[in-house]
Parts: structure tokens; C-alpha cells; sequence
């Protein structure tokens, strides 16, 4: 298994390079230079089983040796060991035919534990093996950074600095990354948004010289790890309902499209999917796109979902290059003209993943209204990002008899403003998170500069 870059232009790499390097040199994200298949009775087989073997079955052929198997399903096993629930990732009915897959039950309540958790220890092991250390240097809009923290602080190898947009996410999110106070753990607050602190980081991975050879690792979806992991609860929650002897379909709330193109890998893999509907907020890029063939950046709104108030969706050029037939000179030519001017797709890659895809956008209205109603009709009390996904699963679900599996990304209790907001008195945190909104938090404010910003690694990395 090799890995190439969606540009064309960068060398192929084995598993342990990508994971080690994330983006591509010519600016491109990694993807599978072929991918690997799940026969019908591949999926058959996995009926029954523990979450953690169908993760180790799902994720060993790109792999590839690369670690052996024993070592590999204990890497798997421990990092779902740090989940609540048993099952991982439960299935929860909401009516006869949508269910609600809930990716909140990892260490920091949200989606990216589940691949943070394996990723930190596919590091950390990796690392060991070479005899190194790295820096890590990630950008959130609130849930990665905080995932990230905890997958990694306990790291022998890594120092790790997260930049968050200051004031731009919500307390409980910035309290789990900055009450961390482990020695090798830095929150940096960027006087911006979550565009100006992604550029950073990509800058930084683009010219890694101010780190004097330090190896510089990326924890955001840009690492193929990332996808990796994520393929794996699409494939589970589907064959708990049935797969792969029937169809089912995906809604995914989503910004960055890191979690969508998981599901088209699963896809990919030969998971049967009738279709994905992309929930997205006012910052609505890839519904506009899929819509209305508006590929555009438009001003960043700040949202009752601030998870999701992203203009740039980074990952969404991993699905451009599957569209365009996988032809790196055409992807880079257009999001060349994507960074200049507002541009569109054209029309065979857009039929293409009409096919596949459905979207839909909330504005923050509709979110307050959506918890409401959600609540009225089932009892649940959903996190703005997940009341996206409820809204545009019941409006762009297509054939009814399929049953639609909705993602909910994240604990209520992580955006308790949003709830409060809907009416209800909040949402009490877990009990190993009561006291976070007493404990002490460390962080530094700095300007959206990328000069500030990478003195501020060399100065206090170990």
C-alpha cells in the first residue's frame, strides 16, 4: 500500500511516512494509491464483533504490514478502551427508520476521539521505532484541538502546539484544551479565525526550516490516519443494520470534510450507501457547491455551531480528486483559481458526485428549532452541529425503506450556550468533567501572524 498526493507532484509514501508527515510536499493531502475491498462476506463477518476488531479488520490492509497484527490490535484495543461506552460508538433509534450514531463517548466528548485516541499511539510508536521526536502543530475550530491534547499528551516523543481562534469557540471546548497542563502541551489563541490559524499551520509544513530539522506532525484530518480511523464507524453502524445484505445512507454535519470522505472510503471499500447528505451551517461552501456548483469563499459567519464556521474545507480536495479521476494537475489548477476568485467545478466531476451526494444548510434559527423539536419527538437533547444533521437527514433523505444513520458529533453538554438557548436549563457534564469550569487553564494570546506564531514553537518546545 502506498500513498499518493491529490497535486501530483509529491513523492508516494509507505503508511509509517504519511502518518509521520501528513501534507504532501507539493501542498496536496495523502489518499490510497489503490483501495483496498471488503468482499460481502468480509462484511458478513464482522456481524457481532467488538468495535475494536472490526477497527483492526477495516484498518490492516492499509496498514500493510506495516506494524504486525499483534502489536496493531493493541494499539486499536487500547485507544477504544478510553471510551464510556462499550459499544463505542451505540446506534440510537430516533424513529422507525433514522438512527443517530454517537461519536461522543471518547475522552473529550466529541467525533475526534475516535481517531485521535489510535492516532497519538500510532506516533508515539512509530517514533519509538526511529529514535525521534516531533512537534505537533494543529489548528481547531474547538473539538480536534482538545482530542488531539488528550490522544497525545501522555506522548513520550511529542510537544504539541494547538492554535484556537480566540473567543471563537465555546467554553467548554477552550477549558479542555487549555486546563491541560501537561509539560508538552501549548494552546496558543489566535487573534483570527479558523482560516487564519489553518494557513499557519500549512505554512508551517510547507517550510519546516524554522523547526532547525525537527520533524514537524499534523494532527488535523490533513493526516490520511485521521480518514483512516473514521471508516471504521461507518462500517460498523452499517452492518449492525444490516449490511451488507441492504443498503443504508449517511448524514454527516460537516465543515472540514474529513468525516464525509471517510464515509466515501467505506463506500469505496464496497460498503453499500444509497447516498450521503452534507449537513453543513451558514457557512454553507460545500452545500453551495453540490447546489448550486458555487465554489466560492465567502465571508466567515459565526454560528451557534462553531465547529463548523470554517470558509476553506480542506479536505473536501481529497473528494475533487476522486471526481476528477484522480488527475492532480486539474485539481491544483483549480483550487489555484479557487484561492484568486470565485470558480466552479466542472460539469462531469459535479454529476459525479451528485450521484453520491445531497446537502443541506441551517442557519442558527432553524438549529434552536431543530433541538426543540428533536427533544418534543424523541427525548434526546442534540448538540447544534448534530441538529444540522437532524434537519437535513429528514429533508434530503431520499428512499425512505433506506435506513439513515445520522452522526452526532459531539456531547450537548459541549455547547451548553446553544442549549440554553433552545430553552432547556443545560446539560450536565460527565462525571470525570464536573469540575472543568473550575480548573485552572493555561494559554497564550497571539497575533494571526505566522512569524509570532512559529517563534512561539521554537521558544518553548522541549
Amino acid at each position: 500500500m502506498r500513498y499518493i498526493s491529490t497535486r501530483g507532484q509529491a513523492p508516494a509514501l509507505s503508511f509509517e511516512e504519511v502518518v509521520l508527515t501528513g501534507m504532501a510536499s507539493d501542498g496536496g493531502l495523502y489518499v490510497p494509491e489503490t483501495v483496498p475491498q471488503l468482499s460481502t462476506d468480509d462484511l458478513s463477518e464482522m456481524a457481532g464483533l467488538s468495535y475494536a476488531e472490526i477497527a483492526f479488520r477495516v484498518m490492516k490492509p492499509f496498514v500493510n504490514g506495516e506494524i504486525d497484527d499483534d502489536t496493531f490490535r493493541r494499539l486499536v484495543t487500547e485507544a477504544y478502551a478510553t471510551f464510556s461506552h462499550d459499544a463505542v460508538v451505540p446506534l440510537n433509534q430516533l424513529d422507525a427508520n433514522h438512527f443517530l450514531l454517537e461519536l461522543f463517548h471518547g475522552p473529550t466528548l466529541a467525533f475526534k476521539d475516535v481517531a485521535l485516541q489510535l492516532l497519538g499511539r500510532l506516533l508515539d510508536h512509530f517514533l519509538n521505532k526511529r529514535g525521534e521526536r516531533a512537534v505537533i502543530m494543529g489548528a481547531t475550530s474547538g473539538d480536534t484541538g482538545s482530542a488531539a491534547i488528550e490522544g497525545c499528551r501522555h506522548c513520550d516523543n511529542l510537544d504539541i502546539f494547538i492554535l484556537h481562534p480566540y473567543q471563537r469557540v465555546s467554553e467548554v471546548q477552550r477549558r479542555q484544551m487549555t486546563s491541560v497542563l501537561a509539560d508538552n502541551v501549548f494552546n496558543v489563541a489566535i487573534e483570527g479565525n479558523f482560516d487564519d490559524a489553518q494557513a499557519m499551520v500549512k505554512a508551517s509544513f510547507a517550510d519546516q526550516s524554522f523547526l532547525n530539522g525537527t520533524r514537524l506532525v499534523a494532527v488535523n484530518s490533513i493526516n490520511w490516519a485521521r480518514i483512516m480511523a473514521q471508516i471504521v464507524y461507518y462500517v460498523a453502524s452499517a452492518v449492525a443494520l444490516g449490511a451488507p445484505h441492504r443498503k443504508v445512507s449517511f448524514c454527516v454535519p460537516s465543515a472540514n470534510f474529513g468525516n464525509v470522505f471517510a464515509g466515501y472510503m467505506a463506500y469505496r471499500m464496497g460498503l453499500p450507501v444509497e447516498r450521503f447528505v452534507i449537513a453543513t451551517n451558514a457557512n454553507d461552501i460545500l452545500h453551495r457547491t453540490l447546489a448550486a456548483n458555487d465554489f466560492s469563499k465567502q465571508e466567515l459567519k459565526a454560528t451557534l455551531a462553531p465547529s463548523m464556521d470554517i470558509v476553506v474545507s480542506s479536505n473536501f480536495e481529497r473528494l475533487l480528486f476522486e471526481a476528477y479521476d484522480r488527475d492532480g494537475a486539474a485539481v491544483a489548477a483549480l483550487l489555484e483559481r479557487f484561492q484568486a476568485e470565485p470558480t466552479a467545478l466542472a460539469d462531469a466531476p459535479l454529476t459525479r458526485l451528485r450521484e453520491l451526494f445531497a446537502s443541506y444548510s441551517v442557519d442558527d434559527a432553524t438549529i434552536l428549532e431543530v433541538i426543540r423539536e428533536a427533544h418534543h419527538r424523541t427525548q434526546e437533547i442534540l448538540d447544534p452541529h448534530t441538529a444540522t444533521g437532524y434537519r437535513a437527514a429528514e429533508r434530503e433523505r431520499g428512499d425512505a425503506s433506506v435506513p439513515m444513520i445520522t452522526l452526532a458529533t459531539a456531547h450537548p453538554a459541549k455547547f451548553a450556550e446553544a442549549v440554553v438557548k433552545a430553552g432547556f436549563p443545560g446539560v450536565p457534564l460527565p462525571p470525570h468533567m464536573d469540575d472543568l469550569l473550575e480548573r485552572e487553564e493555561r494559554y497564550t494570546v497571539l497575533p494571526a501572524e505566522l512569524s509570532a506564531v512559529q517563534r512561539f514553537v521554537v521558544d518553548n518546545r522541549r
